[in-house]
């Protein structure tokens, strides 16, 4: 009898372990295929440019940036290059002087118009460039070019200085209002003013801006690893799709960051964002 309660009792145990077994993640391709990081970073080694799409407030994501930024300079050495939309484009010299240890982290951290997140979710990738001596690029538009498309359309940029124009993509920007993600975002917008095109333009405009900008950092041979909200690059779109009007045979990798409550399996809306997609648990905290 004694026998017979012990093996229920350990039955249960090891069921109650099995059922609180917790998985805060997991890495899918775009078949809905369960893969590793690893598989990730072979695949990367036939690539001109990776895109890592994230969720903006996610630990897990910025952690595998992290890593993958690690993994990718042990591969490439200095053929590797980064940069990132949370940096913008008039702050090169600010970040070209820190990496140079010309100034110190104070003046850099006060000066760089820094997200509010940085010290937790993108501090590690920025010394880990500076202290490998990795290029880093600030491949975003100043918001404020953003926010004058947004309240005066395209047309805004014409009466901006020469100076300022160093800083946006070359004009008059493309825009093709057909591209899921702006047609999307405008059905999104119905109601506003224009109909929410002007808000599109403004994500056309960064999305152009860091496509000019990684192009003009890239070299046939060199890898650039780019980390951006997923929106800029999921399904191919965005930033890519403005690389692609440029270069169409770039081999470009992306990598999409989704939220789901059962992380064992890749819901198939999820499937189409990008070559692979780290599945994050729903209930995973946030960084802010």
């Amino acid at each position: 009898m004694r026998k017979i309660v012990f093996t229920f009792i350990l039955i249960f145990a090891l069921n109650m372990a099995k059922s609180q077994n917790l998985q805060a993640f997991a890495i899918f391709d775009n078949h809905g295929n369960k893969v590793t990081f690893s598989d990730i970073v072979k695949k990367t080694t036939k690539s001109d440019m990776v895109f890592y799409g994230e969720l903006h407030n996610n630990p897990i994501a910025h952690w595998i940036e992290y890593r993958l930024a690690k993994e990718l300079y042990t591969l490439k050495k200095d053929k590797l290059i980064i940069g990132a939309e949370m940096f913008e484009a008039d702050n090169q010299l600010i970040i070209d002087e820190y990496m140079q240890d010309l100034i110190t982290d104070k003046y850099f951290e006060d000066e760089c118009r820094l997200w509010p997140n940085y010290a937790t979710d993108y501090k590690p990738i920025v010394e880990f460039a500076k202290e490998n001596k990795i290029p880093f690029i600030a491949t975003n538009v100043p918001r404020r070019y953003a926010n004058i498309v947004y309240k005066q359309d395209f047309a805004g940029l014409d009466k901006v200085s020469e100076e300022a124009k160093r800083y946006i993509a070359p004009l008059p920007i493309k825009f093709d209002p057909n591209v899921d993600c702006y047609k999307d975002m405008m059905a999104g917008m119905q109601g506003m003013a224009h109909g929410g095109q002007t808000i599109a333009k403004a994500q056309a405009l960064k999305d152009a801006t860091m496509a000019y900008f990684i192009l003009k950092n890239w070299q046939k041979g060199k890898l650039f690893y780019h980390f951006n909200g997923s929106y800029h690059s999921d399904r191919h779109q965005g930033i890519v799709w403005y690389l692609k009007q440029s270069k169409p045979k770039l081999k470009i990798l992306t990598i999409t960051t989704v939220s789901q409550k059962d992380v064992s399996k890749l819901e198939d809306d999820n499937k189409i964002l990008a070559d692979f997609i780290v599945v994050v648990a729903d209930d995973m905290t946030t960084t802010y």
